[in-house]
């Protein structure tokens, strides 16, 4: 079975060649999000890194809602930060908050040197179709 590629319509504009997502065998791969804003994409990006995270997560949940699941199929998630000692817990308690008591999918957090756009914080997921 071949690979679907999907890009979503009101998806944040790509800053690399990329799909929003990924599909096979109903396990779904969605590319890492900035925290960039999908209305107004040159917008400066958010300040901080709670307000950064709030921010890739609602594009997280547009790249899910384009393919009819919500974060509730999330399995994974992979979080990058460049400030980790200073923004990992404030970081943590904005990601928290959009999972439900209980479903908190499997994660990593990794410190890194550089984001795109400058950014502070970027998330990727793995999905699982029902």
């Amino acid at each position: 079975m071949l690979p679907i590629h999907h890009m979503i319509d009101r998806g944040p504009r790509p800053v690399a060649p990329f799909s929003h997502a990924v599909e096979v065998d109903g396990w779904i791969f969605v590319t890492g999000q900035m925290p960039t804003d999908p209305d107004a994409p040159d917008a400066p990006l958010p300040d901080g890194v709670a307000a950064q995270t709030e921010r890739v997560m609602e594009n997280l949940k547009i790249v899910l809602g384009g393919l009819e699941l919500e974060l509730e199929n999330v399995t994974f998630a992979r979080v990058y930060l460049t400030q980790f000692e200073r923004d990992y817990e404030e970081m943590n308690e904005t990601y928290r908050s959009f999972f439900k008591d209980g479903k908190l999918p499997g994660r990593t957090c990794i410190g890194v040197t550089g984001l795109a756009v400058g950014a502070l914080v970027e998330i990727d997921l793995i999905a699982r179709r029902p």
